[in-house]
Parts: C-alpha cells; structure tokens; sequence
C-alpha cells in the first residue's frame, strides 16, 4: 500500500498491521530529534495531551518546569492512556535552567509564544534538534524562558480568538516540526 493511495476504491480505515507498515515508513524519513518543555503548564488534562501527542509525533524527552504536575499524577494518565513511557521525562523547577539543559543537549529551544519579536510558526528555525518551550495556559512562557530561548514563535490566527488551548497549540508546533522535516 503506498502513501496517500487508495487502490482507486472507496478510502477505508486502516487494519492496525496497515497502521504500523505506514508508521514505519514514516518513522524511516524522521531524522531529528524532538522535545518538549513545559513551563507551568498546569492543568493535568493538558499535560496528558500533550505527553499523548509528543509521543505521536516521536519526540524523546520532556522537561517538566515549574508548576507542572508529574506524568504519575492520575488525572494526568487518565489523558496520556500510558505514552509516557515513550519519553524521557526531567523535573526541572526553572525554566530557564531547563532550556539550558535542552540547548547543552543539542536541541534548539524555540518558544511557542505571542509574544515581540516571535515570528510566525511557518517561518521559525525548526531544522535539526528542536525543544519546543511551551507555557502555562494563562500567562504563557515565562520572561526567563523567553530570554533563554534561541527563538520565539507563535501560530498565526485570523479568527476572532485570541488564543488557542495549550495542548493545541503544542500539538499544531509539533505538527509543523515533523511537516517541515518530512517535505524538506
């Protein structure tokens, strides 16, 4: 079965054996690697999410900053359904600190943020190693982070919100991460 084919019949789910063959494939044009910083995201439904989709989109690693509760938490598994096994995860109260460590480990630290001086998400660095800094539902990434980010940037959006939740807007730059990689 190719990519994108479906044999000139009505398109139809995927058996899982059909899943993992296109995984695979996948997994096979995935080069660099991929990581995640939360900074006081806070809501244990959020952090599920996003453990859930980082381990989708095949990221390593996971720096839990600030406030942000522990992948143990129940309300937290509730949401993840078991991928947190699928990351490395690190306590680390600073942000800042945290994006030290993430740069001293290869990755680039990019800041998912509304903030000045970000530029929009299509036209942000995301080649190579990237950490993806995200912050707390409210108040965003920390003025710390900010600064110890390599850069800064934010989802463009025409609607008439001015935000998007968390775990979508980390899912929408992990998306982007592994889109840019696989089309480049």
């Amino acid at each position: 079965m190719t990519t994108g084919s479906h044999g000139g019949g009505s398109p139809r789910q995927l058996r899982p054996t059909d899943v993992k063959r296109l995984n695979r494939q996948w997994r096979r044009r995935t080069q660099g690697r991929l990581a995640l910083l939360l900074d006081s995201v806070s809501q244990p439904f959020n952090v599920g999410s996003i453990v859930r989709t980082a381990a989708a989109f095949g990221a390593e690693c996971l720096w839990l900053c600030g406030n942000t509760p522990d992948l143990d938490l129940p309300s937290v598994g509730k949401t993840a359904l078991g991928t947190e096994r699928f990351l490395e995860s690190f306590r680390e109260p600073a942000p800042a600190a945290a994006a030290k460590a993430a740069a001293e480990a290869g990755f680039r630290v990019v800041a998912i943020e509304l903030a000045s001086g970000a530029v929009p998400l299509a036209q942000a660095p995301l080649d190579g190693d990237i950490c993806l800094a995200i912050g707390n539902e409210d108040h965003g990434c920390s003025p710390a982070l900010l600064a110890a980010a390599g850069a800064v940037a934010y989802i463009p959006q025409t609607g008439r919100v001015g935000s998007l939740n968390v775990a979508v807007a980390a899912a929408i730059a992990m998306a982007e991460v592994r889109r840019r990689e696989w089309h480049s």
